[in-house]
């Protein structure tokens, strides 16, 4: 089986991190906000696992790093839904232009 080189890994990573670069950029709505982070977070658990492979292929830092990252993504989802479900009940609106209005 032959392996998959290390610029088309690279090039996957890179398109999956701007392609969720563009969504935080030009949403509005706080879910699909959150979607795109959390698809940069796995583009860069996707450079932590190839990059792992192919310098140090006999030692697990990358995986390490890829778990805290995933285990760090889980807690700020966790907290993030639950903002914004507070924010939906006060205001009836996710949507980031509202937001502005909103008196705390």
């Amino acid at each position: 089986m032959s392996e998959i080189p290390l610029s088309h890994i690279l090039f996957l990573s890179t398109a999956l991190f701007f392609i969720g670069m563009y969504g935080l950029f030009t949403r509005r709505n706080l879910i699909t906000i959150l979607m795109s982070v959390e698809l940069m977070l796995n583009s860069v658990n996707i450079n932590f696992v190839a990059f792992n492979k192919y310098l140090y292929p006999d030692q697990l830092n990358g995986i390490f790093f890829t778990i805290f990252i995933i285990t760090i993504a889980a807690a700020e989802a966790a907290v993030a839904i639950a903002i914004i479900i507070n924010l939906y009940r006060s205001h009836n609106s996710i949507d980031v232009e509202s937001a502005e209005e909103m008196k705390w």
